[in-house]
């Protein structure tokens, strides 16, 4: 009985010293997280200027969202974001990844520059490449002009058609060599000598890349997949915002941006909540989609 005793006060000490440890990291994330998301949610039922009391309608601003032509664009938008982002960060990063894995002459530095535009701010980034779509002075024009291409020179942020494509163009810009370093690190995980075997069955480079990198990297690949949907929804604000604006009339326009200025330049907070958590959702759904149809592949995560 006293062994029991002894060892049940061991096990509240545990229990009471683990609480403890637990517990600043449990209030930070109850202060910065559980409350703030919860907060939110509520405002996203009100109608709200961010000065005079709130007033519930319930769902009435999430409704409004299923009309509103400039939601629904900016909706489209993203998605042509997500569509064009994980086809060429993907296809483009693997690549990229395959050829750094090679023992290329000064791989080390090549490396470090692919890594270069990741550690750059979105206002550097918007900032350069403004310059370089500049349709009077930009690089971009005058290489094709040098190149004697001058009929495909563009306002390349002006052009309400191709605007959106170049933003995306410099959002791949800058993210690939994120991607590619995260390819690259599983690519050096394979086996070697399992590309030894594929060789002495005489399978050929495009057998060998399908039947044993191609499987063997899906795993990372639904890495990618994941960071770049998140990105592509959630984390294009900044170089829309640097570039664009969401112009030329609207065109460039993302979920994102838009919901910051229904909050802050049409001061209505409510149905700008209301935007973020319905994106919230569509992003929540189809990574919870993504990973249904990944583990129903059968593929080891």
């Amino acid at each position: 009985m006293a062994v029991t005793a002894k060892r049940r006060i061991r096990l509240d000490g545990d229990g009471m010293v683990a609480t403890l440890m637990l517990a600043p990291a449990a209030v930070l994330f109850s202060l910065f997280f559980l409350w703030p998301f919860t907060r939110g949610l509520w405002i996203s039922l009100t109608r709200w200027d961010g000065f005079s009391p709130p007033v519930f309608i319930g769902a009435g601003n999430y409704l409004k969202l299923l009309r509103d032509s400039l939601f629904l664009g900016a909706l489209e938008n993203n998605l042509i974001f997500v569509v064009l982002i994980l086809i060429f960060k993907n296809a483009l990063g693997l690549g990229l990844a395959m050829l750094l894995d090679r023992a290329l002459f000064l791989r080390g530095p090549i490396r470090a520059a692919v890594f270069i535009p990741v550690t750059l701010s979105f206002a550097a980034t918007g900032l350069l490449w403004s310059w370089i779509y500049n349709p009077v002075f930009g690089l971009l024009n005058a290489a094709l002009d040098l190149l004697g291409l001058s009929g495909l020179q563009q306002s390349w942020l002006g052009d309400a058609h191709i605007a959106l494509y170049s933003i995306i163009a410099v959002d791949i810009w800058k993210w690939l060599g994120f991607h590619a370093v995260i390819y690259l690190a599983g690519l050096q995980t394979i086996p070697q000598d399992l590309y030894e075997a594929a060789r002495l069955d005489g399978a050929g480079p495009v057998a060998r890349f399908r039947h044993v990198t191609l499987p063997l990297m899906m795993p990372v690949v639904l890495i990618n997949v994941i960071l770049g949907l998140s990105g592509a929804f959630v984390r294009n604000f900044d170089i829309v915002q640097v570039l664009t604006q969401g112009g030329p009339n609207h065109a460039t326009e993302v979920v994102m941006t838009l919901m910051v200025k229904t909050a802050f330049q049409d001061g209505n907070m409510g149905y700008a909540s209301a935007m973020g958590y319905a994106l919230f959702l569509i992003v929540a759904l189809a990574c919870v989609a993504l990973l249904g149809l990944m583990r129903r592949s059968k593929v080891d995560l």
